[in-house]
Formats: structure tokens, sequence, C-alpha cells
């Protein structure tokens, strides 16, 4: 039998695609519509609706930071960034698919900028803890950006190198975030979806460092 350290380290690697999990070919079944506004979150985007998937750590409490900043349409939870094609959480929470739990935000372009959304992102967790978030531990609570087009890149690099040095200033490490192009977003299971709202008493481990992010909220 593995030990808790033996455990611990293989749920904070990420596998090889060989080696991960095999998933299925049948996406999970879900309503597509958010709990809290009634809006659906599987939509094709209006000329002022922009895209960015984000990981925190617990997607819980992700979520609902960010369902709750103006200018934020809707928001879903999920997984991305790994191999499996449509993971379970169980399977998510192994450590065998590459995945991590993520948010996708949908917001209006003419309220909130992409820097806006980041300025949240990045003040809201730690993203110099490598794979973990305070004490959930495991490669599915690694900090991450997914971009869904080229042309957002330049930016969130930018608001990286901004925050690294606010972070540094205030002894801090360095960033591990993973800034990637997305590959594939799956969907996490109903339960999930709005987890917090249906569950007001759940668990949320959402904490920054108290650093702020010197990126502007201008449109």
């Amino acid at each position: 039998m593995p030990s808790n350290i033996e455990a611990i380290l293989k749920k904070s690697t990420i596998p090889n695609k060989a080696d991960a999990l095999p998933g299925r070919t049948t996406p999970l079944t879900i309503s597509g519509i958010h709990v809290v506004n009634k809006e659906p979150f599987i939509r094709a985007k209006k000329p002022n609706e922009a895209e960015i998937i984000l990981g925190m750590g617990c997607f819980w409490g992700a979520e609902r930071k960010l369902w709750n900043t103006p200018g934020v349409i809707v928001t879903s939870v999920g997984y991305a960034g790994g191999f499996t094609p449509n993971p379970t959480y169980e399977e998510v929470c192994s450590g065998q698919t590459g995945h991590s739990e993520v948010v996708q935000v949908v917001f209006d372009t003419s309220i909130i900028s992409l820097e806006g959304v980041l300025k949240v992102f990045w003040e809201n967790h730690d993203p110099t803890q490598g794979m973990r978030q305070g004490n959930d531990v495991g490669s599915q609570y690694r900090s991450v950006i997914y971009t869904t087009n080229d042309q957002d890149m330049p930016t969130v690099e930018a608001s990286k190198a901004a925050f690294q040095k606010e972070l540094i200033s205030a002894g801090h490490g360095m960033i591990t975030t993973e800034i990637e192009p997305l590959d594939t977003y799956y969907f996490a299971e109903e339960y999930h979806q709005q987890y917090l709202h249906k569950n007001p008493n759940g668990y949320c481990g959402l904490a920054g460092t108290g650093v702020s992010c010197p990126i502007g909220l201008a449109v």
C-alpha cells in the first residue's frame, strides 16, 4: 500500500498522456443554465462578449467570486489542461487525468476588460504555490489561465509580469501559473455548477496574498 507521501506526490504530478485515465467519448449531461442568473453558459458568444478560462484552486469558491464580479455575464465550472476526455470529478481528483479545476468566464467587454477579470484572478488566490492552493493539494488545484483566442495572450502575459513585480516587492515567490491556449474545456457535473449558491455553507478555500494587482479596470 502506498504511503501518504507517495499518494500526495502522485496527485501532485501531471501524468504522461499515455498514462492518463482513458475517460469516455460521451460528455456529462448538464442543464447548461446558470442557477443564479438563469443565463445559458453553453452559448454562442455575442459581439460584446469574451471568454477566458481560469483556475484558482477549488472551483467552487472561484466561480462564486467570478459570477459576482460586475461585468461577468455567466460562469460555469469544468476541467481543462489535461488528457482524459470527458473526465469525472473523481477521476480529476485522482490526479491521473492531468486536468485542473477551472471556471469558464464569459464577460461583457463594454463593462469590464480582460485586464479587469485578470485583476480579480490574480488578487484572489496565491499563484506561487505550484500543485496546490492552500490546504488543497494536487495537480487539479494548480493556478492556470487558458486563453480562447490568440489576441488575449499578450494581455495575459503582461498582467502576469505586472503582478510578479508586486509579489516580489511584498516578499512572495515566483508565479507558477500555467498559461496556455485552451485545448478542450469539459463541463463539470451539474451538482458542481454554482455549488456555493446551492450549498451556502459549503467549503470555500479561496484566499489571496493580500497583494494588489496594478493592472487597471478601465475598458
